[in-house]
């Protein structure tokens, strides 16, 4: 951050250029019940050296991802960042674009996108992509809203097993719309139970990999769902389907998740990328952007904002948007990530992470813990560490290792279990370390 400072003859000379004639009058907008009456607790002036040495004191305090070892995963993931994607995404033609008003002149920000589309198809087997929302959990919701808008039906059947944070968040947007939420229970091995699935629905939603990191019978839900209800199937780990297969090709009519893990960093919770992906009936009820390919005058090859469903764009009570955004600059991050590694590489990119969760798992396994869910899993897994690990737990914090996700906070039942991470980020070495302190 630049440091400007200003005289009082400056101060005196701004606000006579703006027509205000003190600091006072040009805050008088804000309602005095609003304003700090005392003056603020700030410390005395430092020098530039003083100043960075505090600052640094103050970065100090707060923990950050380099420099522990994280075996966490429900829903933002750990996974190394090809550098080829941090040089091209600092490119100025991207990082400083927001929304192209002028679309047909963006050529370039026009086919990042139509290629982000066009990869989030081939991944989860689908044939339209928007570009793109704010995280998974916005983009999930908006496919509940197109389910309710196309079915003109107002009860949704959603698996108890969908990350419970985005739960939460679809909470929110169908309060005022009166909708039924009616939750599906798990099965004993981890998936959810599609045995009592109510009629008269407006769509079925299920999350694989799901919450406890087990792979769902994606078939046998969309053979479960009622007539004329959608199949919604959300994700928070894209990178899953590099192995397991796609939502579209067992049944999806939408496929909602996280594109996080695609190339994002954590940093500190976001941002996220919420994609949204359907078939081509549902392509006119989708929120947001659809980029298309076409031919111009010449016959070549160019790029349009095909579909732009937003209150921008067309009438408001026609929009079929609500906070969704052309989320452009995580949207062409995605991108490029998936353009670095390839097909070949996404693939072998999931095996290493299946094989580093299995390693993981089969350790604690021998160790004595109890692996509660049988069914498969991709890169994490509940473990039942018992009830006394509460300690335990909080002193790996202090050797800075990060020993999953506690359950207790979203299953009052789970008390003593834990959602472990395994992704390429961890070393076997980081992995014999953990099972060896835990079961110390």
């Amino acid at each position: 951050m630049r440091y400007l400072p200003q005289t009082e003859k400056d101060v005196v000379e701004m606000l006579k250029v703006i027509g205000v004639s003190s600091i006072e009058k040009l805050f008088g907008s804000i309602p005095p019940s609003c304003r700090t009456k005392n003056k603020l607790d700030l410390p005395p002036p430092l020098s530039e050296w003083d100043l960075n040495r505090y600052m640094d004191g103050l970065a100090a305090e707060m923990a950050t991802g380099s420099e522990y070892t994280i075996f966490l995963g429900a829903g933002s993931y750990q996974h190394h960042i090809p550098a080829s994607v941090s040089y091209l995404l600092g490119r100025s033609e991207f990082c400083t674009s927001y929304t192209p008003y002028q679309p047909e002149v963006s050529q370039g920000t026009l086919q990042a996108i139509y290629e982000f589309q066009s990869l989030c198809c081939r991944i989860l087997g689908m044939d339209v992509a928007t570009a793109s929302h704010y995280d998974g959990a916005t983009a999930l919701a908006e496919a509940i809203l197109v389910a309710i808008k196309k079915t003109k039906r107002n009860k949704i059947a959603i698996s108890t097993l969908v990350h419970p944070l985005h739960r939460k968040v679809i909470d929110t947007y169908l309060r005022p719309v009166d909708c039924e939420l009616i939750e599906l229970k798990a099965r004993e091995d981890g998936t959810t139970d599609f045995s009592d699935v109510p009629n008269d629905l407006a769509a079925l939603v299920v999350q694989s990999p799901n919450f406890f990191g087990c792979i769902e019978n994606l078939e046998k839900g969309a053979q479960s769902r009622p007539d004329k209800a959608l199949f919604i199937v959300s994700f928070t780990e894209p990178l899953a389907y590099g192995l397991i297969k796609n939502p579209g090709s067992q049944g999806a009519d939408i496929v909602a998740g996280e594109g996080q893990s695609l190339g994002i960093p954590s940093s500190f919770g976001g941002p996220g990328l919420g994609i949204l992906t359907s078939s081509n009936e549902l392509m006119r009820s989708l929120p947001g952007r659809l980029v298309g390919q076409t031919t111009d005058t010449q016959g070549k090859r160019g790029f349009v904002l095909t579909l732009a469903t937003r209150e921008q764009h067309i009438r408001r009570e026609k929009a079929t948007s609500n906070i969704c955004s052309n989320n452009s600059l995580c949207a062409v991050n995605a991108a490029m990530y998936l353009a670095s590694l390839g097909g070949s590489g996404f693939r072998q990119l999931a095996q290493l992470n299946r094989n580093k969760s299995e390693y993981l798992k089969e350790q604690l396994r021998n160790k004595g813990f109890n692996i509660p869910f049988s069914a498969p899993t991709f890169n994490e897994f509940v473990v039942d560490f018992g009830t006394d690990f509460d300690s335990r737990y909080q002193i790996l914090l202090s050797q800075k290792i990060i020993a999953g996700l506690p359950l207790k906070r979203f299953y009052q039942n789970m008390s003593s279990y834990y959602l472990l991470c395994a992704t390429e980020a961890v070393s076997k070495n980081d992995i014999d370390l953990l099972v060896q302190e835990v079961s110390s």
